[in-house]
């Protein structure tokens, strides 16, 4: 005769919901307080839940509240956890529940696996919430409505539904998913049933706008496929409107690079390049430092040269001469490079910043430090001249030629002495010679310059040897 099975029946919980956190927490609450364990528990969710807990289970007793204590960051980590679809994620928070009261710190456990898989449950529910808000694409309808369609992983609609309402709160629409749709008519969020994609608009007036903007700003030379397919996976594409562009303008990546390419100038050509671009510049009011100047200050040397310097920015006597590098640091630069047996007429030298900071003190213009937004708004005239030279080696003078030249923020005494990769070629950074001229002492100076030299030659064989 078959030994009968002693265990007590699962208590039968239903949610309201999918993403009923607060229904989860009051029912995890009463469960833990009647001492029921996570293996005596079944977890449901869906529409129309009457009672707590389901038919054929009588409701749970009162008993003596228990105190649950938890982390600070548990609630935030269960809120999104459990907009998660795996059906287990409700047992598995409740299980974790249960755990930290043993074990306060388990969720610095990062190597236990219940922990790791809530973590990972949580992370793939905010990039989903992420990926609604990015890739959600309103198309107008008729009396001025506007409609999207979306298909979540995850059960995030309700849960992302204020970021739309903040974000359109003067426009009148509808995103539609598969399990729920959402309804802004400028004052009130309702919701609804879910729909199908046949029901959202297919496109609107301003879509063709969009995918000739969109065509004519994509850079071939710039693409990256995986991270573009990372960052903007397939299955969103059928959303966008620019998505019948993206396979045929990747297809054609490729030749429109090498096109590209090949219609750069030749050595002979890049001095009459770079001449228009010189004069170009002088026009540039990207920022305010043109005002008070005496125009701006662009890099000089050979179209052809294998060797880049870069400094930070034109001074007083490089902007009355509009020429880089000609007042004491040109000087202190041009014995550096004499010592380290590198022809300045080889070199191409600029600057940064291509016009001169400064603050009137009497009748002396004060150098300034560029700022940030100085250097960001320069950095396409430089990136133009390296985009034309594509020198194999670059120094970069100081912190601001690094932030110039990288895009990221570096101190030379940390860099110095080794090479920085870079899309064309390799860049070294040196100190500034100005810099040099502020030290205090002899000593301190000279150590700095023959820093300066060596470097200097490290860059010239990088030249060399590309």
């Amino acid at each position: 005769m078959p030994i009968a099975d002693a265990r007590p029946p699962l208590r039968a919980v239903r949610l309201a919901g999918e993403d009923d956190y607060e229904g989860w927490r009051d029912a995890a609450r009463r469960l833990a307080g009647a001492g029921l364990g996570a293996d005596e528990v079944a977890w449901d969710a869906g529409d129309g839940a009457g009672d707590l807990f389901a038919a054929g289970n009588a409701p749970l007793p009162d008993v003596p509240h228990r105190e649950l204590r938890v982390p600070r960051n548990f609630p935030q980590i269960a809120k999104s956890a459990i907009l998660h679809s795996d059906p287990e994620r409700f047992s598995l928070l409740y299980r974790l529940l249960l755990g930290l009261q043993d074990r306060p710190r388990l969720l610095e456990d990062r190597a236990d696996p219940l922990v790791r898989r809530i973590e990972l449950m949580a992370r793939a529910v905010r990039r989903d919430v992420h990926k609604m808000r990015a890739f959600v694409r309103f198309r107008e309808v008729e009396d001025g409505a506007f409609v999207a369609w979306f298909e979540p992983d995850h059960h995030i609609v309700r849960a992302n539904a204020g970021f739309f309402v903040r974000r359109f709160a003067s426009m009148r629409w509808s995103i539609l998913t598969p399990e729920l749709s959402i309804h802004w008519d400028g004052e009130t969020l309702t919701e609804a049933s879910g729909a199908d994609r046949s029901e959202a608009a297919d496109g609107d007036r301003l879509e063709e706008m969009w995918k000739a903007y969109y065509g004519a700003i994509f850079n071939p030379a710039r693409l990256k496929v995986s991270a573009m397919t990372r960052e903007m996976p397939r299955k969103y594409w059928k959303n966008l409107p620019e998505a019948e562009l993206i396979a045929p303008l990747i297809a054609g990546a490729q030749a429109r690079e090498a096109t590209m390419t090949s219609s750069r100038p030749a050595p002979e050509q890049r001095a009459t390049t770079l001449s228009g671009l010189r004069e170009e510049a002088q026009g540039c009011r990207r920022c305010p430092l043109w005002k008070g100047t005496n125009g701006c200050v662009f890099g000089e040397g050979p179209g052809d040269a294998r060797l880049m310097i870069v400094g930070e920015q034109p001074g007083d006597e490089e902007d009355l001469a509009q020429k880089p590098f000609v007042g004491p640091s040109g000087q202190l630069l041009d014995r550096a490079l004499a010592e380290a047996s590198v022809d300045r007429d080889r070199v191409y030298v600029t600057n940064t910043v291509k016009h001169f900071k400064f603050v009137m003190r009497g009748k002396r213009r004060i150098h300034q430090k560029p700022g940030t937004s100085e250097i960001e708004a320069c950095r396409w005239w430089l990136g133009q001249e390296i985009d034309l030279i594509r020198p194999p080696a670059m120094v970069m003078l100081g912190a601001t030629a690094i932030r110039g030249v990288t895009g990221k923020n570096g101190a030379v005494g940390t860099m110095r002495g080794s090479r920085v990769p870079l899309e064309h070629g390799s860049a070294v950074a040196a100190y500034h010679p100005a810099y040099i001229l502020r030290q205090p002492d002899r000593e301190a100076a000279d150590k700095a310059y023959l820093s300066l030299v060596a470097d200097l030659r490290l860059a010239d064989e990088v030249a060399r040897n590309a």
